[in-house]
């Protein structure tokens, strides 16, 4: 008599145990799926508007939003436009200005970028992205650099 009774056990055990992971899987698949962002595709930024060149003193710089990436603007000391990415490309720190070096700086690891976008000292592995800038009636648009073919 004892077999047909552990055989209805271990099918009672298998049939209880199916149904509570059935059940894990239906509680915690609807709490990762929340937790992963979607992905959303940028929106395609063609250019953006960084205020009137006027506004915009020698030997200065300025963060300006294109799309979800920050771009930084800098004028030079001879009054030329240059826009980078302000991303660094070591750790994605925002990088910034420094008017007393001339140079693009990251705080995050001392990183220093000239002002071609070159990396020239500390820890970043690459240049930064270039963009082009254009002055259109004293309005600063900056767009993203073509692919040379």
């Amino acid at each position: 008599m004892s077999e047909p009774s552990e055989a209805r056990r271990r099918f009672l055990n298998i049939l209880i145990g199916g149904g509570l992971i059935g059940w894990l899987g239906s509680v915690l698949y609807p709490v990762f799926s929340f937790l992963k962002p979607p992905e959303v595709a940028e929106a395609g930024v063609g250019s953006v508007s960084a205020g009137p060149a006027s506004e915009i003193a020698n030997n200065t710089g300025k963060i300006v939003r294109f799309g979800r990436a920050p771009v930084i603007l800098i004028r030079t000391d001879a009054g030329d436009l240059r826009a980078f990415s302000a991303t660094c490309t070591h750790l994605d720190c925002i990088v910034q200005y420094r008017p007393d070096l001339q140079h693009i700086w990251c705080a995050c690891h001392g990183g220093q970028y000239d002002l071609q976008g070159r990396n020239v000292s500390g820890p970043p592995p690459k240049p930064l992205t270039q963009y082009d800038v254009s002055v259109v009636k004293d309005e600063v648009l900056i767009s993203r650099r073509e692919p040379s073919a």
